[in-house]
């Protein structure tokens, strides 16, 4: 059975000389990687770490971190990634939670270090352990159905939920991003998201099946980005929404040379369509690709290729078709299949579809039924299979019994040039039990009645913010560069235990 190595394992084969990361200053090829990949197995199995046992990972991108991520599940253990900026509490939850046995870290949170038996510095003591170790001998076959990693995902610590990826999610969802696009051994994929989300690790096993080279980001700059895209002849990336606008302003601002850059995708989360154009300007010559998927998906759910040349089409709003290998379909609240052009929820069925939630069987029933994985999102497809996202089910908001999704409102927002980043959620309101309202931070000065007359301009009138408030600060966002709108929403719900959208 092939598991996590077996794209390292082919790399040493095929392009053992051929350099498979670079790291800051450091380059390693893939004979050396392969060998401390090895040492490292050597080190956690002395340790007395066996198979099954969780081995946690909290720390910025860097080439050990793709050492864990591969050779740790490839023993038949079980990675843990775990985000860096999230509070003490929400990182001791998971700990305790997945029962992890060793921590690498180079984050210095509170109370973490007391939980964990091993931790070690995911620096020197790394480099300490993998010197003395005797290198292990690397398992050829694991049952394809084991947890190689846990994935946190969720919101506040007791909603946490662990998600169980195995090697047939993981090896699956490589397969069918390299259907998509080409992954050579010419690729050089710069990972610029964290590596703990599955936006940062989403290439990783791809780029090394086929030998191709790493080049890591520790955390998000974009003007560092563009300066590593030129440096380093970068082929093919992804980043989220709010950092795909940043490398584009950057870009349009001081321009580098990114004349190697041929791939250019973004997921995470809806991208508004002027985003896009604003892209398409700043790299020409690259092609666009939208993704659409969920950590429970390994991520991959949907694809949308050539995404530059529908932008003026319908389809922009799209988040493309099931990727090969993966159905997607759309149910109502009854479980019944929605005709083309419903809105109902999203669910995904195919080998990328996580094993479950870690600990918690009530959450795994209600997210997996009859095979499909309902991703809570609503949406809808056309007569050509193309998904559109519409909203999250949690984020609709219901004003005076009308459905308003948030997302057409951002995106008509989003099409006023002064509008840098926007965020419309619902707020109580006594007359329609909830208002559309909308947080703008604006790239230049403008007035909110001119952003409503340009509204309405595009959208119905209910659709309108009652109020758009402006600010001078960056919207809140995750480690991962995501928008995080429950920090903007929660303080308008403050002591109200019901809203009519969900919580």
């Amino acid at each position: 059975m092939a598991t996590l190595l077996s794209p390292l394992r082919r790399a040493n084969q095929v392009g053992s000389t051929r350099t498979s990361v670079t790291c800051g200053g450091t380059d390693f090829t893939y004979a050396e990687t392969w060998e401390r990949c090895r040492r490292l197995v050597g080190a956690l199995r002395a340790l007395g770490v066996q198979d099954g046992d969780r081995v946690a990972v909290l720390g910025s991108n860097c080439h050990r971190y793709l050492e864990l991520y591969q050779a740790v599940p490839g023993a038949g253990m079980s990675i843990v990634p775990l985000n860096p900026r999230h509070a003490a509490a929400e990182v001791q939850y998971a700990l305790a939670d997945s029962g992890a046995k060793v921590l690498f870290t180079d984050a210095g949170i509170p109370g973490v270090r007391g939980m964990v038996s091993r931790v070690f510095d995911l620096s020197d003591d790394y480099e300490a352990l993998l010197s003395s170790a005797v290198p292990a001998d690397l398992p050829e076959d694991l049952p394809e159905d084991g947890v190689a990693g846990l994935f946190y995902t969720g919101g506040t610590t007791g909603a946490a939920k662990g998600v169980m990826l195995s090697h047939r999610n993981l090896l699956a969802n490589a397969m069918h991003f390299g259907v998509c696009w080409p992954f050579t051994t010419d690729t050089t994929w710069l990972v610029a998201a964290p590596l703990f989300h599955a936006a940062g690790s989403i290439a990783v096993l791809a780029t090394v099946w086929n030998a191709g080279r790493h080049v890591l980001l520790p955390s998000f700059d974009a003007a560092r980005f563009l300066d590593l895209i030129e440096s380093e002849s970068v082929t093919a990336t992804l980043v989220v929404p709010t950092m795909l606008a940043a490398v584009t302003d950057e870009q349009l601002a001081r321009p580098r040379d990114v004349s190697s850059l041929r791939y250019l995708s973004h997921g995470g989360s809806p991208c508004a369509t002027e985003t896009l154009r604003r892209a398409q300007a700043a790299f020409p010559t690259t092609e666009l690709l939208h993704i659409y998927g969920a950590t429970e998906t390994a991520p991959i759910a949907t694809l949308m290729p050539h995404e530059e040349r529908l932008l003026e089409t319908p389809r922009a709003r799209s988040c493309g078709q099931p990727a090969v290998g993966v159905d997607v379909a759309v149910f109502d609240s009854n479980g019944a299949r929605q005709a083309q052009g419903q809105v109902g929820e999203l669910a995904v069925r195919g080998p990328n579809v996580m094993l479950g939630y870690w600990n918690k069987p009530a959450e795994t029933a209600a997210a997996l039924v009859d095979g499909w994985y309902k991703t809570g999102d609503l949406g809808y497809q056309d007569d050509g299979g193309f998904v559109y996202l519409v909203d999250r089910a949690k984020d609709m908001i219901v004003t005076g019994g009308e459905n308003v999704y948030c997302t057409e409102v951002e995106d008509a927002l989003y099409r006023h040039p002064a509008v840098l980043e926007a965020a419309v959620f619902g707020v109580p309101d006594q007359k329609w039990g909830e208002a559309v309202h909308a947080v703008v931070v604006p790239r230049k000065p403008v007035a909110t009645d001119e952003l409503v007359a340009h509204c309405r301009s595009l959208i119905a009138d209910y659709k309108i913010p009652k109020m758009i408030e402006l600010r001078s600060d960056p919207l809140p966002k995750s480690a991962a560069g995501k928008l995080l709108k429950r920090e903007l929403r929660e303080p308008f719900w403050a002591g109200i235990t019901t809203r009519v959208s969900g919580a």
